[in-house]
């Protein structure tokens, strides 16, 4: 198995950093074998470019609550799909789109206006006058109040951060130890100029390799691998899209498993959000897009000297994270707190961004989508901003929206020893909630480590949840 810098189930004080999170500093990425045998990490090469509770996303408002704006933001979206697809094609002749004047009302009447969306309170700060994005959001990812927004459901290209939703809906299907001989089809039809990790037909990779070249270096090559494994990019397409509808995210169209730029391909970062907040549910999704460096297979060469001449070798390469946020490299300062998400770039699309990061016990979602801005970097520079804003802000804003719960999930306290169902999803795993004893619907957090139950701070630590967590 393949050598990584990957989060650990313990607390780290210094960074601030998700309780499952380990630091990414210079100073103490690790070397960490996930197998039985451990060895010397090679050199990593440059990317393009990137307290105290288990990132546990519990309390979701009830589905009554939303029901009715669910219903008519669909139809709002259905009928608002000719002006809010403005961006939705290469090579636009309009520099400056601009909103529509209405969109979907998913999660409140707030988001669907356009401009930006805040509720400050006596003492709270004003947010950050840097911002030139189209689109972006900050919410709080337990309790899924969004604090603020701006153009929250414009349709916009994604870019890779659509590789959420296809890590969201593929990942759970197969096991990482599962291993797939690359064939030509597998990756036909990627498209010209994509980010590839350096897939080679007739070599062999475990779908652990896959999803570490998926999060870490965005590679359509293991993309269209992954989706081959699924029956073909067609009905991968189409299981993304279904997901989608699931988790009530009404902005998406998908065409590209990979976020690769397609006439009528669009999303949101409401929901972009949502596919974060979903995909963060589970336990390899999380160490994944935290990964900071980590091994890849090579090709299989034949030695032509010495000894061994004639054998077969196959070398690994290193690979670092294209989340500059999390690595803290090429003039970005890596975020305090920041485990993960997953960020894009296309011609169309511009500079996409979805990050997670917590802080002093809060956990936040910032999105941002195609900043304007002729300084560099700016994508993880205005998400940065977002980020200290919501984390001083958290308490000192009346929220302005909610992410919804997916169409199949189970809200409402529940009985004690009942079980509940997270997303319903054909496919998906059904999660599971434990009775804590106390009467009052308390479930067991699940950690990261092996599926066992997570032990913080010498105790196990509950939660009241609404939308249960998955056993994944």
């Amino acid at each position: 198995m393949n050598q990584l810098h990957t989060p650990k189930a313990s607390r780290n004080q210094e960074t601030g950093r998700l309780s499952f999170m380990s630091s990414v500093s210079r100073a103490a990425l690790t070397d960490r074998l996930r197998g039985a045998e451990r060895r010397t990490a090679a050199r990593v090469t440059s990317a393009e470019g990137g307290a105290g509770r288990p990132c546990t996303f519990s309390s979701v408002p009830a589905l009554k609550k939303t029901a009715l704006l669910v219903a008519s933001a669909t139809l709002l979206s259905l009928s608002a799909t000719g002006p809010a697809l403005a961006d939705d094609k290469p090579g636009g002749k309009d520099d400056k789109p601009k909103p529509p004047a209405s969109m979907s009302t998913v999660g409140g009447a707030r988001l669907g206006q356009p401009g930006t969306q805040v509720d400050l309170k006596a003492g709270a700060p004003v947010l950050p006058k840097e911002l030139s994005a189209r689109s972006w959001m900050v919410s709080d990812a337990e309790t899924g109040e969004v604090l603020a927004a701006h153009n929250a459901h414009w349709r916009l290209a994604p870019a890779s951060t659509l590789k959420m939703l296809f890590a969201d809906t593929v990942l759970p299907k197969f096991p990482k130890t599962q291993q797939r001989k690359v064939q030509p089809a597998d990756l036909a039809g990627i498209g010209a100029g994509s980010s590839l990790v350096g897939v080679k037909e007739n070599e062999t990779y475990s779908v652990h390799d896959l999803w570490l070249g998926v999060f870490l270096r965005s590679g359509n090559d293991a993309v269209h691998v992954l989706s081959a494994m699924n029956g073909g990019v067609p009905q991968t397409v189409k299981d993304m899209q279904e997901h989608a509808e699931d988790l009530q995210a009404l902005d998406t169209r998908v065409v590209t498993p990979d976020g690769y730029d397609e006439k009528g391909q669009v999303s949101s970062a409401y929901d972009l959000t949502l596919f974060a907040r979903s995909g963060l549910q589970k336990k390899d999704f999380r160490e994944y897009c935290a990964t900071a460096t980590a091994q890849f297979p090579g090709e299989t060469k034949k030695i032509k000297k010495g000894k061994d001449k004639g054998k077969s070798k196959r070398e690994s390469f290193g690979m670092q994270n294209t989340n500059r946020l999390l690595t803290g490299t090429d003039g970005v300062e890596q975020y305090k707190g920041i485990a993960g998400v997953k960020n894009g770039s296309t011609t169309n699309a511009g500079n996409t961004f979805t990050g997670v990061a917590e802080r002093d016990g809060k956990v936040l979602l910032v999105t941002v989508m195609n900043p304007g801005s002729d300084e560099p970097h700016a994508v993880y520079k205005e998400s940065a901003r977002l980020l200290d804003w919501g984390f001083a802000a958290a308490d000192k804003v009346e929220p302005v929206g909610e992410l919804v719960a997916p169409k199949g999930a189970k809200t409402g306290q529940g009985a004690p020893g009942k079980g509940g169902q997270a997303g319903g999803a054909e496919g998906v795993a059904k999660a599971t909630e434990k009775d804590s004893g106390s009467g009052s619907g308390m479930g067991t957090a699940f950690g990261i480590a092996a599926g066992v139950l997570a032990v913080i701070a010498g105790g196990l630590f509950l939660l009241n949840r609404r939308w249960p967590l998955r056993r994944q």
